[in-house]
């Protein structure tokens, strides 16, 4: 497939078969993302790959619309920035997600880009929480990372 091709044909996908998709394809979205330009080369993003089907449905909760869609991926991309090698962590993070979306593409994988930084959730007592804490103490994310977004991936259902 060529590169305007990829272009025309991504779209987001909120609805998966099911079939697991295999690790050295999600691998190959990473290795892929990570030749994105970044601000002085200084490569600032992170990924992390989930495919535990609880873990998931977990990361769905993390707001309160918008991200249930997650529990039927197969699996799950989250891209990070790390603040202290560049403060155009978030551009360079989303550069990066790019990327991975137009490579899944290429693989004839759907996808669907999930908001984090800047969402929230509601409590059951009424109060907030911010997506990222959620998400930080559900994958025991480090301190220098912020989240971005969480990408879904999977066969188009």
């Amino acid at each position: 497939m060529d590169f305007l091709e990829v272009i025309e044909k991504r779209h987001s996908v909120r609805a998966f078969t099911g079939e697991a998709v295999p690790r050295f394809l999600l691998d190959e979205l990473i290795e892929d993302a990570r030749t994105a330009p970044s601000s002085k080369n200084c490569k600032s993003s992170g990924f992390m790959i989930l495919e535990d089907p609880d873990l998931i449905a977990a990361v769905g909760q993390m707001r309160d619309g918008g991200s249930h869609f997650l529990s039927q991926a197969p699996a799950a991309i989250v891209v990070l920035g790390d603040s202290a090698k560049s403060d155009m962590w978030v551009e360079n993070s989303a550069i990066s997600a790019t990327f991975i979306q137009l490579s899944a593409v290429a693989h004839g994988l759907g996808t669907c880009w999930v908001q984090v930084r800047g969402r929230d959730r509601t409590l059951p007592d009424g109060s907030r929480q911010l997506a990222e804490d959620y998400l930080r103490d559900l994958l025991g994310i480090k301190e220098d990372y912020s989240v971005l977004c969480v990408i879904a991936v999977g066969y188009e259902g």
